[in-house]
């Protein structure tokens, strides 16, 4: 019996689930991480931009290319390793150098990436970190002392991870340099695989944070053009039992404001969806580290709790009001166009009742046409009989008057019936 034969997608989403492998770091070390997003249409970019920019720089090193179509890369760069990632709407580049430099986070090590590089980029740096991994000294005092002549204490958070596997610690402000700075500190025996999961999770943390508040920013600028669109609907919800304006004018007005929000939901429904699921890695990641506070120190969770929870919510807040607007506007130019349906039933009406009236006075005329016509006929048709009876009525010695009296009533007669007869053959 012949093989079955496979799904043509099978391999490829069994290879997906192996695409994007976390990198294998020995302590001491440093991480450098860029992401790179263009400002509009992020997600329909020509790819090929981005292949072509990292192709510029694996050939400074000459190193080895991706597959064509490939999504994902790792390789050598000088003593770096490099890792490549295309995402939906932006690219990353991770550069891992063994070795600490003398000065922490020297900004010379971000020039594995040179400037000139940089600027040639098909897009915008949306985030640059630089990430410190050191042995963790035997003393958490030691460990807080570096922290706060490296970080600004305030803004300071610091956690222990993975089971006490490392402290890491960090404040999300951007140096004079650029960069955004992290400092792991790793219990000396742990493998390679686990310190490249958190030196991971710390890029991805703060890749998803900077990609979801990006909705902050457009729900800032939603929320400007709600404000200008509230009181105008309100007037008009407000307005809907007066006189002034017209219902017709009212639902041209509505239905302006209506098309309106459904243009913002169009326009800003791509970004609040993705905002949602960058918040939610963003929450993923952090909870995969399993923080445990140090020294009373908030950690991670509680940082984002502080400072980026309201920043969500807010965002949340823009499209909950988005959407009542909308349904709003719909309650009400369905108000009004049962108010306008109404008034038009009655105007029909009464358009309705003109009509029966002018049909009476059509038939009453009609009718007082026909007696006439019965006249006017019968005049005609009498003289007509008296030339064809004359003859007749000389021989019976009638008078010309005698026989005009006789066939009158006569003529007449014949001439209504007639009339009458063609009348209601018609209806």
């Amino acid at each position: 019996m012949p093989p079955i034969p496979d799904h043509p997608q099978r391999y490829a989403t069994v290879n997906e689930l192996h695409a994007r492998p976390f990198p294998a770091l020995e302590a001491p070390c440093t991480a450098v991480y860029v992401a790179i997003k263009q400002p509009v249409g992020a997600a329909n970019r020509d790819r090929a931009l981005d292949r072509a920019h990292l192709l510029a720089l694996l050939d400074r090193h000459a190193s080895a290319h991706p597959q064509p179509e490939a999504t994902h890369f790792s390789g050598p760069i000088g003593r770096s390793d490099l890792k490549w990632e295309s995402h939906t709407e932006f690219v990353t580049y991770s550069a891992f150098t063994p070795g600490l430099s003398r000065r922490p986070f020297d900004p010379a090590d971000a020039e594995v990436f040179p400037e000139d590089w940089l600027a040639a980029a098909p897009g915008k740096r949306l985030t640059s970190v630089l990430i410190r991994v050191e042995l963790l000294p035997n003393s958490e005092d030691e460990v807080l002392a570096k922290l706060e002549d490296w970080f600004v204490p305030e803004s300071l958070a610091v956690s222990r991870v993975v089971d006490g596997a490392a402290i890491i610690a960090g404040d999300f402000r951007i140096d004079p340099a650029g960069h955004m700075r992290f400092a792991v500190f790793v219990k000396e025996g742990t493998g390679a695989r686990r310190i490249g999961r958190i030196v991971q999770r710390l890029c991805e943390i703060e890749t998803y944070r900077g990609m979801s508040m990006l909705g902050l920013m457009r729900s800032r600028e939603l929320s400007s053009r709600l404000n200008a669109l509230d009181p105008k609907l309100s007037a008009l919800v407000s307005g809907l039992d007066s006189a002034e304006p017209s219902p017709e004018a009212a639902l041209h007005e509505l239905l302006t404001i209506s098309a309106e929000l459904e243009s913002l939901a169009v326009q800003f429904s791509f970004r609040f969806g993705a905002t949602w699921a960058y918040e939610a890695i963003v929450t993923q990641r952090i909870e995969v580290l399993r923080e445990e506070r140090v020294q009373g120190r908030q950690t991670f969770g509680e940082f984002m709790m502080r400072r980026y929870d309201p920043a969500m919510r807010t965002v949340k807040s823009a499209e909950g009001r988005l959407q009542g607007m909308a349904e709003r506007a719909q309650r009400a130019a369905e108000l009004l166009r049962t108010r306008v349906d109404v008034e038009r039933s009655a105007q029909n009406q009464k358009l309705l009742e003109s009509m029966d009236q002018r049909a009476d006075l059509q038939l009453r005329l009609q009718r007082t046409v026909e007696g006439l016509s019965v006249v006017a006929i019968s005049y005609y048709a009498v003289n007509l009989a008296a030339y064809l009876v004359e003859p007749l009525a000389h021989r019976v010695h009638l008078s010309h008057g005698a026989l005009m009296a006789i066939l009158t009533p006569v003529v007449v007669l014949g001439v209504w019936a007639m009339v009458r007869r063609i009348r209601n053959h018609l209806t």
